[in-house]
């Protein structure tokens, strides 16, 4: 069991409130994902969960039993940081044993532990180097099986990924979805990058300025976003927003995604001038200047060629804008 339950959790820095109120819950099995901007206090959230940041109102339970004011070593609780956090004098092996060692347990147990866990991060090889001896994305692998000989109730990942090079980040991230389910284990996890949200939450929680704005899954977030924030955020590119004045509607805005627009010769709903494009293989961005709407842009599956300074047509389905209040909120 590793059910979380958060209820109207605070955090005050003296008199300043980071964590505004957050009331969540988290399914025994879950993936649970916090997502936000630099600051949002996403990273606080987490470790007020792990006990290493105190509450300053409302409560913490785990399985029903209310942990808000219980010692992090007690709460059953295994925490994998942005730093590997590894001991640089011990073998892969002890890294990963180390708390079951301090914890008494039988030098036979420990070693099962630590050889099972290895055997589903394909560590085997590794277990008697050193950490200066293993790769990064080696390295945050023994945290994380450090974390999995634990058994706890509840897995904490601190952005795990982003020490590592881009291969590395989605190499890990998928034997991270695949450890969770094999463990059937609940996981919260907190990341920066929206796209790390995407593929491995089964819940996101969206943060901005110690607020909750959304929770959903995936692509109900990208699909039904309650506001312009997380409309914003959720989703690579981002989303567009025009101004519904110059379109005609009764809207404060409307947004769009960016494969949603289809470029062609002028006239069209919107005119501008291509001011950069990426190629990308399997896609093209096409970044359009506009004189009404600012800069838009257009994802184009497959390859095209758009010269820079060319003028066209910008058209879309009015069906698939999202339109929003002046105060950003969704208008459905």
């Amino acid at each position: 069991m590793g059910q979380l339950s958060l209820s109207g959790v605070t955090k005050n820095f003296g008199p300043v409130e980071v964590i505004k109120g957050v009331d969540l819950g988290v399914a025994d099995g879950e993936f649970c994902v916090f997502v936000g901007p630099s600051g949002c206090g996403k990273s606080t959230l987490l470790r007020m969960i792990a006990g290493l940041e105190d509450v300053t109102g409302g409560t913490v339970a785990l399985d029903g039993r209310d942990i808000t004011d219980v010692p992090p070593a007690r709460r059953e609780i295994a925490m994998v940081f942005q730093s590997y956090a590894l001991y640089p004098h011990l073998t892969v092996r002890d890294n990963m044993g180390l708390a079951l060692k301090q914890a008494g347990r039988p030098r036979a147990e420990i070693r099962a532990a630590t050889e099972r866990a290895a055997a589903m991060l394909l560590l085997d090889a590794l277990l008697d180097r050193r950490p200066a001896e293993l790769s990064g994305g080696q390295r945050q692998r023994v945290a994380i099986g450090r974390a999995i000989v634990r058994r706890p109730k509840l897995f904490l990942f601190d952005e795990p990924l982003s020490n590592l090079d881009a291969a590395l980040r989605v190499q890990t991230r998928i034997e991270i979805a695949k450890l969770h389910r094999e463990l059937g284990a609940t996981m919260v996890y907190v990341t920066h990058d929206q796209i790390e949200a995407m593929t491995l939450a089964d819940k996101i929680v969206v943060l901005r300025a110690g607020q909750v704005e959304q929770i959903g899954a995936p692509m109900e977030l990208y699909n039904d976003p309650d506001n312009t924030f997380v409309a914003g955020f959720i989703g690579s590119p981002q989303m567009n927003f025009l101004k519904s004045g110059a379109l005609g509607l009764s809207s404060h805005s409307a947004g769009i995604r960016p494969e949603e627009l289809r470029l062609g010769d002028i006239p069209g709903a919107i005119s501008g001038t291509v001011s950069h494009v990426e190629r990308l293989g399997g896609e093209t961005l096409v970044y359009v200047h506009t004189e009404d709407h600012g800069l838009l842009t257009a994802r184009l599956f497959g390859e095209h060629n758009r010269a820079v300074g060319s003028e066209l047509g910008i058209t879309f389905d009015p069906a698939r804008l999202f339109h929003f209040d002046q105060a950003g909120r969704r208008l459905r």
